[in-house]
């Protein structure tokens, strides 16, 4: 019999922070065993024109999906549950997720009118799964949303921590400290590898706690005459309480503006937390109170466009006014990639006479992800024999393995997407093969591939422009009239505006030199019509447009 096999492969999130998506098989070649845990998104950017969501290819384990025993999911963010939606209905396989995890699953399935059935199995705080070879043990951790879990893997080879996002937060404010005990329970029974989170590895010390922060916001609003607005993600709910209580100690009341933030808040309630608060106001009713007696709670902290901060900043939302003299708190990162629309953001509340506090001037947010002391304290407890970095870009990733081998780690190994790491059996885990990977883009409510042709026309119309050429031919051959010309997107003043009578006269020379009664020239006519019409706009614009002709015979 060939030996078993303890593998690892990372399908999103190694070699990128966002699109996490990970898989643990166990068994000989021939038979193995396959899990995912996680299966989140990342949010496209501009070079991507209409493009929103963007999610791992899963197509090498949907071919496998048959000996697929689960997806587990490790806490709420969306770049580790946002996909679900999208790949779950190819899979069809068991759910295991903590309470408030499943709650918001739930919605999402709701909101895409998706039939799981009893496919949903909660998983209680600290609990234990088995599927098949894999033994799951859920260890509570902290992070920047309720509920995060490492995932300690157990198979006949040994044992894999996964340690999904976490931070050492000694006081979190809501939901349990880290489970230190366990994770060194973990650690005396030997782990042949931890999967490690990377986003923080370049700052030094700790990434600091939520009730310090908590503490410099209230100190921030006790000197604040006039209206606060603070935005945050939505989802880190501590931040959210601690808001509910700054608002209660400053004497104020408080109005949550925006989906997200009445989702989260509704989900919270909903598994027991976020007990006790002052029940937050309509934005309606909100309007009727006087501005040094109100705090809005927004979405919006990264300058999304349609985000409930954006709209306030524009004066377009229907219930939220700021004005001279009123404070809006970024409680939130500046993430990178973020900084061009939220300094844009910024300047435009500044010029209204707006005060803006962000984390460049006060002290108003702390990270989710570990610091480098928090990262020794993993490394002591786990004491794993070797590290696998992940959720980072390959900067994070190659400075995390220099920290592993800092850390006497003896076989750091470093990966990307599509990565097969053979844990077991050797004397090291190495990587053996490559597995398919890749993005595919969510284009409306049509998921693509990164080739896709829409996806291509798109970003050539938004680069070039548009140019259609419609030419009227009659029974025996002849253009009938001129060339109907219509354009967008493409540059046109007085000095090149008589580019439209030179593509006429290109028009025609063309045309002349095929036979226009003969319909089986019109393909060949068609592509040397897109090839030179473009050729003369680029020479008299610079631009070389989408270019569509149509031939319509009378």
């Amino acid at each position: 019999m060939k030996k078993e096999e303890f593998i690892f492969c990372p399908l999103g999130g190694s070699g990128e922070i966002g699109m996490n998506m990970n898989l643990f098989a166990y068994g000989n070649p021939e038979n193995k065993k396959w899990i995912i845990v996680d299966i989140g998104v990342t949010f496209a950017d501009d070079t991507i024109p209409g493009i929103d969501l963007i999610y791992p290819d899963p197509g090498f384990i949907v071919d496998k999906k048959k000996d697929l025993l689960g997806l587990v999911l490790t806490h709420a963010h969306e770049d580790h549950i946002g996909a679900i939606a999208h790949i779950w209905p190819k899979l069809l396989c068991n759910i295991y997720a903590t309470p408030f995890t499943s709650v918001l699953i739930q919605e999402k399935f709701k909101e895409k009118k998706i039939d799981i059935g009893n496919k949903l199995k909660i998983v209680e705080l600290n609990g234990n799964i088995k599927l098949g070879p894999f033994k799951i043990e859920f260890v509570t951790l902290t992070h920047s949303i309720l509920e995060p879990n490492g995932l300690s893997i157990e198979t006949p080879a040994g044992t894999v921590l996964h340690t999904g996002d976490w931070k050492c937060d000694p006081n979190p404010l809501i939901g349990e400290t880290i489970n230190e005990k366990k994770l060194k329970q973990i650690g005396d029974n030997k782990v042949l590898a931890m999967i490690c989170d990377s986003t923080n590895v370049f700052s030094p010390g700790r990434a600091g706690s939520e009730a310090d922060v908590r503490k410099s916001l209230l100190k921030i609003m006790e000197n604040i005459q006039k209206r606060i607005v603070v935005t945050s993600f939505a989802s880190n709910v501590a931040r959210m309480e601690s808001i509910f209580y700054c608002a209660e100690k400053v004497r104020r009341r408080i109005c949550l503006v925006g989906r997200s933030m009445h989702r989260i808040y509704k989900a919270a309630r909903q598994c027991g937390y976020l007990k006790n608060l002052v029940e937050p106001i309509d934005p309606r009713e909100a309007k009727k109170i006087s501005r040094e007696k109100i705090i809005y709670l927004c979405t919006g902290s990264q300058g999304e466009p349609n985000g409930a901060m954006m709209r306030i900043s524009n004066y377009i939302h229907p219930d939220v006014m700021v004005e001279s003299g009123d404070v809006v708190i970024f409680s939130s990162k500046i993430i990178p990639g973020n900084e061009k629309k939220l300094y844009k953001l910024h300047n435009q509340l500044v010029k209204n006479g707006i005060e803006v506090i962000s984390e460049e001037n006060e002290f108003v947010h702390v990270s989710g992800h570990p610091n480098r002391e928090d990262l020794k304290d993993m490394y002591n407890w786990v004491k794993p024999q070797s590290v696998i970095p992940v959720h980072g870009e390959h900067r994070h990733m190659i400075e995390h393995i220099n920290f592993a081998k800092e850390m006497q780690v003896p076989y750091p190994v470093r990966v990307e997407n599509g990565d097969i790491v053979q844990l077991y059996p050797g004397e090291k885990p190495k990587v053996i093969d490559k597995a398919p990977s890749g993005r595919i883009y969510v284009d409306g409510n049509v998921s693509v591939g990164e080739e896709s042709q829409s996806i291509k026309d798109r970003k050539n119309l938004s680069l070039n422009g548009f140019l259609e050429i419609t030419i009227i031919i009659n029974d025996i051959g002849s253009i009938v009239k001129k060339p109907i010309i219509s354009f967008k997107g493409i540059p046109n003043n007085e000095e090149n505006s008589n580019f439209v009578f030179d593509l006429e006269d290109k028009i025609h020379s063309i045309c002349k030199t095929f036979s226009l009664h003969n319909s089986n020239q019109e393909h060949n006519l068609i592509e040397a019509l897109k090839t030179n019409c473009r050729k003369t706009v680029k020479e008299k614009t610079g631009k070389r447009p989408y270019t569509n002709i149509n031939l319509v015979r009378i």
